[in-house]
């Protein structure tokens, strides 16, 4: 059984990746002043201590967020979506020390608009995540801007999308998909969402994480997904991160990626650039490899 609960791998690989991609999409889709509907289906406990026993556990921030900063003291400049990703790691951090790391729930948070009314829609099942989720969101104090809610994210879609129009009158959501992937419907669920949600409100900008292993279903979701974005004739990107096995590595995850559907015209080249930076930095052992694919 793959095991993906995210206190254990806080500020990985993955993250980076996922994170980057969040961020350089959200900076241009808040480039429109209309209000926008955010929504994470999986929203995980939103705040994580780099120093605490679940982050040690694995100590995976060492071969992501921590091995990109030592890497980065070494050049000169800096891609933009790595830059504003590392200021928002550190907006968290006042001491300078990278201790808390932001889940995406909070990096949305940080990039909302109060003027435009942005809502940020969060949804985490597991018992002891969702508590700390809403503890950790109750410290905001954000009032109905941001909600959270015990219960199933594929679900709480329905409820949601379409999105109730901005004030201009225009619908706008952006919705990341990033479950656990423990239990193999997933793959499937994950599929069925986005061929539902083309079909009932087509212009939404919608990010789905997954994790590159060796199972079939893995390995068929992005293909799925290509083909889901082919038919409906909407622009997609893929990105994809493989970090390669280090010495004595038994068998965690060492590859992701990041599908963007409906993604922004600038994120291709944003995230290339940036994938040149971070793959290099990350990169260890055999298997090494990043890319990005698009529609255009």
């Amino acid at each position: 059984m793959f095991s993906y609960r995210h206190a254990f791998h806080a500020g990985n690989h993955a993250d980076v990746l996922k994170h980057i991609t969040l961020l350089a999409t959200m900076r241009h889709l808040m480039q429109k002043e209309a209000g926008i509907t955010l929504i994470d289906t999986h929203s995980g406990a939103g705040l994580y201590r780099l120093d605490g026993d679940y982050s040690q556990k694995g100590a995976e921030a060492e071969d992501g967020l921590f091995k990109l900063l030592a890497a980065l003291e070494k050049l000169d400049s800096i891609p933009e979506p790595i830059e504003d990703y590392l200021e928002q790691i550190a907006s968290f951090n006042p001491n300078g020390q990278a201790r808390v790391y932001p889940g995406s729930p909070f990096l949305m948070q940080r990039l909302m608009r109060h003027e435009s009314r942005d809502r940020l829609r969060l949804f985490e099942l597991h018992p002891t995540d969702s508590k700390a989720l809403m503890s950790n969101i109750a410290q905001l104090d954000a009032g109905r801007t941001v909600t959270v809610s015990r219960e199933d994210g594929f679900e709480a879609l329905k409820k949601l999308l379409p999105p109730p129009p901005s004030a201009t009158g225009s619908k706008r959501a952006m919705v990341l998909i990033d479950p656990s992937y423990e239990i193999k419907s997933d793959y499937v669920k994950v599929a069925n969402v986005i061929q539902e949600y083309l079909k009932r409100f087509s212009t939404g900008t919608y990010l789905v994480w997954y994790p590159i292993i060796p199972r079939p279903e893995a390995h068929e979701l992005p293909r799925r997904l290509r083909t889901l974005a082919n038919q409906a004739q909407k622009p997609w990107l893929n990105a994809t991160l493989a970090i390669g096995r280090g010495p004595g590595d038994e068998g965690g995850l060492v590859a992701s990626g990041m599908f963007v559907i409906n993604p922004p015209f600038t994120l291709k080249d944003q995230i290339r650039k940036a994938l040149d930076v971070v793959g290099p930095a990350l990169a260890r052992g055999t298997g090494k490899s990043w890319q990005v694919e698009s529609s255009s």
